[in-house]
């Protein structure tokens, strides 16, 4: 989280789409004035205007086109790299050091988009053993039929020896721009979308060795959130808490400077790490022996380590953090967006919480205490009342992590694609962004409710 009303860096997408507003560019659902979509702020419903589709099974990865890789069946089937399709040096622009990799790829299937849209967030669950890392590229077309060019997703890795995991910045076309992990229309008012899209998996591993990191899930998630500064109220209709581990992002303020320096910066991988151990997730010792040993909390200091992006300067990658809870045996993850406090509602009756992203500011949300920019908490279970208890780490203890916030507040916060910040300038808003984390072999229940917020 970011309390600061001008944040040095992107904490989450809202803060650098507030940036590009300010300089005249308009990405996604930024500030654009949609005539036919500013109607939403009169509390009419709309459809579900998100499309999340992930590439899991044996035969979906048996039907991408593949150089190098193939398919492996199993209890969590994946691809992995066969015979290398070839050889390529890699110079990493946070080290300077250039090695030497063989790769593999494999590209997915088109997929057409339900929803044409003005946003896509890829993400990915993965295994990458040390001498490994993968890359995730997505390449498109526009509603005016034209194509975009291959853009990348992201360079990742669970470790640090081998490359240092970024995204990549500086791509873009004219039309659209990828702003750390997320594919945005520049100027959605035109009307322009995205209508279909494909994904494009390399494999990399050192030369000579038998390595291969295995990719066990593929997806993204497109859509097109109508401009709104308000959403439609919605109707409580479930009262249950999951028993979800608290902790603190704030009493590691001034930790690891390398990493972010803790505190603020940290909710990301300290949301992260609550839902982790939720799902029976757990760090050795062994993991841990690098944290200062005087430093409450070690399992945060590590989240923040290995979910950091070096090219964005920090811990709120989203991709970045899905994909480190997958390296947990048994969790998988994927970031998506819900429509609704309903959405919610459904998976917490399933035993699922969700991780959710949003801005305000300090008297928009009672009891919080601060206003922010870009933060994200855990949402745990609903009051009698309909309102929304959650793990915020952006509490002086762990003990203060629980908070009971209004629904109708809360909503809004997090459902709304613009806002107005401290100085009165139209920001952007989220519209719903989260992160879900669930069991590789969900239970029946588990998988329906994840099945009506839209992932399979």
């Amino acid at each position: 989280m970011s309390r600061a009303q001008q944040p040095s860096r992107r904490t989450v997408l809202t803060a650098a789409v507030a940036v590009a507003v300010a300089s005249g560019v308009a990405p996604a659902a930024a500030a654009a004035q949609r005539p036919d979509t500013e109607a939403d702020d009169t509390g009419q419903a709309q459809a579900r205007p998100i499309d999340y589709h992930g590439w899991t099974t044996y035969r979906e990865w048996r039907l991408g086109a593949a150089q190098g890789v193939r398919a492996v069946a199993g209890a969590r089937p994946g691809v992995v790299i066969g015979a290398p399709a070839g050889r390529t040096d890699y110079t990493d622009p946070h080290t300077g050091t250039t090695a030497t990799w063989e790769y593999a790829t494999w590209t997915a299937p088109v997929h057409r988009l339900t929803v044409p849209a003005t946003e896509v967030v890829s993400s990915w669950n993965a295994h990458t053993p040390e001498g490994t890392w993968i890359q995730v590229e997505l390449q498109g077309t526009y509603s005016d039929g034209t194509g975009t060019p291959w853009y990348v997703m992201g360079r990742w890795a669970a470790g640090d020896q081998d490359i240092k995991r970024t995204s990549v910045d500086g791509q873009t076309d004219g039309k659209s721009t990828i702003w750390t992990d997320t594919f945005a229309i520049d100027d959605a008012s035109t009307g322009l979308r995205l209508t279909s899209y494909r994904l494009r998996l390399t494999l990399y591993r050192r030369p000579g060795t038998h390595l291969t990191p295995t990719v066990w899930r593929l997806g993204a998630m497109g859509s097109d959130i109508p401009d709104r500064f308000t959403v439609p109220a919605s109707t409580p209709g479930l009262a249950q808490e999951l028993a979800v581990p608290r902790y603190s992002q704030e009493i590691h303020k001034g930790q690891y400077p390398q990493y972010d320096n803790g505190g603020e910066a940290w909710c990301s991988p300290t949301s992260s790490q609550m839902i982790v151990e939720y799902w029976g997730g757990r760090l050795t010792p062994e993991q841990l022996s690098w944290v200062d040993p005087s430093y409450a909390d070690p399992e945060v200091d590590h989240a923040a380590r290995f979910t950091y992006d070096y090219q964005y300067e920090g811990c709120g990658n989203w991709p970045f953090n899905a994909a480190y809870a997958a390296t947990f045996q048994g969790i998988q993850g994927v970031v998506t967006r819900l429509a609704s406090l309903t959405d919610l509602e459904t998976l917490i009756a399933a035993g699922i919480p969700a991780i959710t992203s949003q801005s305000f500011l300090k008297t928009e949300l009672t009891g919080a205490g601060y206003g922010t920019s870009g933060h994200l908490m855990t949402v745990i279970g609903f009051t009698a009342d309909g309102d929304v208890i959650a793990n915020d780490p952006a509490s002086p203890s762990d003990d203060a992590v629980r908070r009971v916030y209004l629904r109708r507040e809360f909503e809004n916060i997090w459902l709304r694609t613009k806002r107005y910040n401290a100085s009165g300038k139209v920001v952007s808003g989220t519209g719903g962004v989260c992160y879900l984390y669930f069991p590789a072999h969900p239970s029946p229940r588990q998988r329906k409710a994840l099945a009506a917020v839209g992932v399979h």
